[in-house]
């Protein structure tokens, strides 16, 4: 199986057992940040792949897209992890837009496909998302809603990268007599 079609494989295998436990509905938000050197093999931030990135995007973007939720896309440290989204969301959530626009080693290729993609994408420094993939520990808890829940699933690679994914559940607030609804939870 060559490299490529094998990274579209951990992807697709990855978005198809994560969304049923993320407990996502239309107009959530789901976070992805992705290291395209870590999935090729390389230490992050020293081999960047746009045909890795596009293979990842290509799969799990037209999936989320289908279903009503948002692509957050977490750029890289050189633009302080700023998150690429479409301008309706933005817009929806009143958000401030920063004047960045991701390039191969200032964002990552990964937010360089999600903006050449995007409809009308912007940056904006935070987002608080449902859910989410860690792809590569690019570190998205920043762009997690409190309370983040690790979500174990059977992938645990996409190409060489390790993936960590994440749902957010609501405070529990009231202590021990409080009863709590589990749709919640």
């Amino acid at each position: 199986m060559s490299e490529i079609l094998k990274i579209k494989n951990d992807a697709l295998n990855a978005i198809n057992e994560f969304l049923p436990l993320a407990k996502l509905k239309a107009g959530d938000i789901f976070v992805i940040g992705c290291s395209s050197s870590e999935i090729v093999g390389s230490n992050i931030g020293k081999g960047s792949s746009p045909e890795a990135a596009r293979a990842v995007f290509d799969v799990i973007y037209p999936i989320l897209k289908e279903k009503g939720i948002y692509l957050a896309v977490q750029c890289c440290e050189h633009l302080n992890r700023a998150v690429i989204i479409e301008e309706e969301l933005a817009n929806k959530l009143n958000l401030d837009i920063v004047n960045a626009v991701p390039q191969l080693h200032a964002g990552g290729s990964f937010a360089v496909t999600a903006y050449n993609t995007f409809a009308s994408p912007v940056a904006v420094e935070h987002i608080r998302a449902n859910a989410g993939m860690d792809i590569g520990h690019t570190l998205i808890g920043m762009h997690l809603k409190e309370v983040a829940v690790p979500v174990r699933i059977s992938v645990k690679y996409i190409g060489e990268a390790p993936l960590v994914c994440a749902r957010t559940r609501a405070k529990y607030v009231g202590g021990e007599r409080a009863l709590y609804n589990q749709n919640l939870a």
